[in-house]
Order: structure tokens, then C-alpha cells, then sequence
């Protein structure tokens, strides 16, 4: 027989104290440290004490049937309190989308600010396009042909030529072209030896009718030609106050300059910048490599009380992965006595939106925050007021309109040392530092004229009734 063997411990006994504060609340013992009882062996050990049994369920809390009708006085008689809260909720929530709704609407309509509405519009001036009308008396354009530079000392000279101004496909072309290609003059004849008179030169001074080239005086002959016209002459061809309209597409080629852009009738209050610059639209022919290419437009107002003192207030729209030159776009002014609004295709997005009267409005001499001396040529000057008591003045007089496509200048709308740039504006030969660097520029410049030219579908206008 096998003797038997004194009882082991338990091989969990020596971990008790450790697994009881792990367990479950339900299942810790009472004691600070428990172990299970051992297990008999054989009949050597004598009887083992059981272990406690689980804990009765506690009573359930579900309803032994379903509450009856008169089980539940409140539903008897509604609080009239709650009852109205929850319509008065539901009539601001109402209210709150019809608010919306039309302030969307307003913003849609009216482009989130001042507007003219239509009812208020008398057409004075429209074209298609079907035919050319310029040059002849009672024309809606007249051709402004000039070397002149037209204040910026550009570098175009502007032609009454079919090769930069003609009717295709139902639209107009401004179509820029290098010198030596329509001027009849060679490359090298830009800068030597060069001769160049415009027929029907329209400029005030003979001096901007003709020029001839020479490399000891530094002189050059424009090494772009171009158009420029404008409503001017015709006998309603200007407004005072109502809306214009341009439909157009922009051209491509560094360095070009294509705008819509209006000028006072008369000079009312004085030369420019006194009577104040409309521009509908300028931009620039580079690409969206540069600063500010054909992806970008402007419009700006110009005014102040004298050419070395000008206030400008401007605004632009942009596209960041297409340009104004791939499509028609509406180029757009609305201009009342109390305010001038422009923008491009929508009136949701104007590029200035100048309040002259009314909440936020001040007058254009106020806007201007003009000093009370300034440098007037070599003497300081006292500075005055010409527009008296008009808060709109200048721009509350007639405007004519102006299209044209320009090339390079040193009024600074090309900056210095950007894009590549090849003159800078302070110099002396800035223009032949520009026909200099022709063989590069003119590279970017479309052979398509359908992508070089500036095309103008239609033009409007409209004044107050």
C-alpha cells in the first residue's frame, strides 16, 4: 500500500493577498487577506468547508404591466407654459431662415451693396461690333494716334492701321505688332538710322507725330505698334453718372498693357490728375509666372489737387489656375452721385465699391487725406481744395471711355527688378533698354492674333434716366 502523503498547500495560496483587490467588488472577501480552504486528500483531511454560493438577483425594475391612461395625470392637462415655449421656438427658427433667405437673395441681387437698378438706365451708347465705325464724322470711335507716350512714357506708338485696329469674327481686335514687322523699319533702324511718321497723327504736338532714330542722341524708334480709340467725339458717347459695360478678352505677350478706362469731357475742375481717372480694367499680358499676369485685373480711381499729390483707391480679382486671356469676361461700372462700384462678371465681388454718401461715405477730397503743403515742382505749395463743396468731385462730371493696349512705361504699373524686367523706369533710355531686349519678349508674344490681340465683343452704356 502507498502511504499517504500530509496535505499541500494550495499553489495559489502565496498570490491571494495580491489577485483579491484585482477581483470584482461582488466577489472580494470581507477580510483584509483571504485564501480558498485546501482540498481534502483522501480521508486523512476530514470534511472541507463549502464555498459561499452567489448572491440572489435583486428585483427587477420593470413595470409588471403597462402604466394605464389614468396611470398618468399629466397627460390630462398640458402645461399652456411649455406648450408656447415650443411655438415661440419654432417661429424664431422660422423667422431665422426667411431672414436668410432674403438677406441671400438681397446680396445676390444687389452684389452686397449699391446698385442701380435697371428701371433707373437709359441706353446711350451701344456696339457689337458688325462693322467699324471710326474715323468719319459722327463715328462712335475716333483712333488717338501718337508716339507721345500718353503720360507714361510708354513704349508704343498708336496707329490708325488695319494691321493693329480690324473687325474679325464679329468682335474687335487691338492687335500689337513689333515695329519691325508693320513700321517698315529693320531691327538695327530702331536704334540708328530709323525713320518713322505717322499718318493721321492725332497728337496735339507735332513732336509725337514723328521721330527718327540715332545712337549718339540715344533716341528710338517704339518698338511696338498698337491702337488706342475712344468715344470722345461722339454726341453720346459720354456719361455723367449710369453704368458701362465691357464684354472682352483679354491678350497674352509680356509686358502689355490692355484697359478699359474712362476720362473727364472737359477738365471740369483742372488737368489731369484734378478732374479725376476712371479705370474700368487694366491688366498686365505676363503669365502667372509673374507677380501679377494675365491671371490678375484692376480697377482704380485717380484724383488729387495736383500731379506730384494723387489719391488712388483700387481693388482687383484673380484667378489661381486660369487667366482673363483664356475667355470673354464682363467688365463692369456702376456710378452714381453717391457711389462707384466695379467689378468683374458678378456684382457679388466688386474690385472697388467707394460709398460717397450715406453710412461710411465721405467726399473724394476727405478720402484723400491730402496734406496742407506739398513740393510743387521746386517750390512747396499750399494745398487747396478744387472741388469745393461736391462730395463727389471729380467724378460728377461727363466721362468718355478709352480702349487700348499699351506696351511697358515708367509710370511704374511694370514694378523694377520683377518678372525679369529690362529697363528701369528712372532711366534716361528706359524705351531702348526695352527694344534692347526684344528678342526676348517678343518670344511670349502669340503668333495667333486670336491670342495676342485684345478682343472686344461689345460695349454699353448706359446713363441715369
Amino acid at each position: 500500500m502507498h502511504q499517504a502523503r500530509a496535505a499541500e498547500p494550495s499553489p495559489r495560496a502565496s498570490t491571494a493577498s495580491f489577485r483579491a483587490p484585482f477581483l470584482s467588488p461582488a466577489s472580494r472577501p470581507s477580510s483584509a487577506f483571504w485564501s480558498p480552504p485546501a482540498p481534502s486528500v483522501g480521508s486523512a483531511t476530514g470534511s472541507s468547508t463549502p464555498l459561499p454560493g452567489p448572491k440572489p438577483p435583486l428585483p427587477s425594475t420593470l413595470l409588471a404591466e403597462k402604466l394605464r391612461q389614468e396611470d398618468k395625470p399629466w397627460l390630462r392637462e398640458r402645461d399652456r407654459r411649455s406648450r408656447a415655449s415650443y411655438w415661440v421656438t419654432v417661429a424664431v427658427f422660422l423667422l431665422g431662415i426667411a431672414g436668410a433667405a432674403a438677406l441671400s437673395w438681397q446680396g445676390w441681387v444687389q452684389g452686397g451693396g449699391a446698385m442701380i437698378p435697371d428701371s433707373q438706365l437709359c441706353s446711350v451708347f451701344q456696339d457689337d461690333f458688325s462693322s467699324l465705325d471710326v474715323d468719319n464724322s459722327g463715328s462712335k470711335w475716333t483712333r488717338n494716334v501718337s508716339l507721345g507716350g500718353f503720360g507714361n512714357n510708354e513704349f508704343e506708338m498708336t496707329t490708325n492701321s488695319q494691321s493693329n485696329l480690324f473687325i474679325k469674327n464679329g468682335q474687335l481686335y487691338i492687335m500689337p505688332t513689333l515695329t519691325t514687322e508693320t513700321g517698315g523699319v529693320s531691327y538695327d533702324q530702331l536704334f540708328n538710322g530709323g525713320s518713322i511718321s505717322l499718318s493721321g497723327c492725332t497728337a496735339q504736338s507735332k513732336a509725337n507725330c514723328t521721330v527718327s532714330s540715332s545712337n549718339s542722341s540715344q533716341t528710338t524708334i517704339p518698338p511696338v505698334q498698337s491702337a488706342r480709340l475712344s468715344t470722345m467725339n461722339y454726341a453720346s458717347g459720354s456719361i455723367r453718372y449710369g453704368k458701362v459695360e465691357v464684354v472682352a478678352k483679354l491678350p497674352t505677350g509680356d509686358w502689355l498693357w490692355p484697359a478699359i478706362w474712362m476720362l473727364p469731357v472737359s477738365d471740369a475742375y483742372g488737368p489731369w490728375p484734378i478732374s479725376g481717372e476712371i479705370d474700368i480694367m487694366e491688366a498686365r499680358g505676363n503669365d502667372i509666372a509673374y507677380a501679377q499676369g494675365v491671371n490678375f485685373v484692376r480697377s482704380t480711381l485717380t484724383w488729387g489737387p495736383m500731379e506730384s499729390l494723387i489719391a488712388r483707391t483700387f481693388g482687383w480679382q484673380s484667378m489661381k489656375r486660369n487667366t482673363f486671356a483664356a475667355g470673354f469676361h464682363t467688365y463692369t461700372l456702376e456710378w452714381t452721385d453717391a457711389f462707384v462700384k466695379m467689378y468683374v462678371d458678378s456684382r457679388l465681388k466688386a474690385m472697388v465699391d467707394v460709398r460717397v454718401q450715406g453710412t461710411g461715405g465721405k467726399s473724394f477730397w476727405d478720402r484723400g487725406s491730402f496734406p496742407q503743403t506739398a513740393q510743387n515742382g521746386s517750390s512747396q505749395a499750399v494745398v487747396e481744395n478744387p472741388y469745393g463743396g461736391s462730395s463727389a468731385a471729380p467724378f460728377d462730371q461727363p466721362f468718355y471711355l478709352i480702349l487700348d493696349v499699351a506696351a511697358g512705361g515708367t509710370s511704374g504699373w511694370f514694378q523694377d527688378d520683377v518678372g525679369g524686367k529690362p529697363w528701369i523706369d528712372g532711366s534716361a533710355t528706359a524705351i531702348r533698354q526695352f527694344a534692347a531686349d526684344q528678342p526676348n519678349w517678343s518670344k511670349t508674344w502669340p503668333s495667333d492674333e486670336d491670342q495676342r490681340a485684345f478682343r472686344i465683343d461689345s460695349v454699353k452704356m448706359w446713363k441715369l434716366c
